[in-house]
């Protein structure tokens, strides 16, 4: 098959990947993000775990080895003092939430949260914490 063919028929997957998210999306994934940071707060492997993407999951292979990396990698994810949802983005074609998090050491943080749609919701497709410009609490 011809090279333009093939762009041809990707053309509909790559407009659908792009398309602004919805207010029903954006509400969804807040609550998806939030069910795993409440998972984090009561030491609750299983619901955090579950909430994670199927390659995440694939990953870690149980919630406990994926509750220790959390513990120890993210710990303003793990035990935040707070949690301001800010921007949903779309980047390479993938929704990402940006929450600004305080962290238990007072230090701020921004964690972008890579979204993936699945035939049972939103799930988390990854985490990355980068700099805040918020001031340290």
């Amino acid at each position: 098959m011809p090279i333009r063919r093939r762009l041809l028929l990707l053309a509909p997957v790559l407009a659908a990947a792009t398309q602004p998210a919805s207010d029903s999306d954006r509400a969804a994934i807040r609550r998806t993000i939030e069910s795993q940071l409440e998972a984090f707060q009561r030491d609750d492997e299983a619901a955090a775990f579950a909430i994670a993407s199927p390659m995440i999951q694939a990953l870690f292979g149980t919630p406990a080895a994926f509750m220790a990396m959390v513990r120890t990698g993210y710990p303003p994810v793990h035990r935040p003092r707070s949690v301001d949802f800010t921007d949903l983005v779309e980047e390479d074609g993938r929704l990402v939430q940006k929450v600004e998090l305080i962290g238990p050491d007072g230090r701020p943080a921004l964690a972008l949260y890579t979204m993936l749609r699945t035939p049972e919701g939103w799930r988390i497709d990854g985490c990355m914490l980068v700099a805040s410009e918020r001031p340290a609490a």
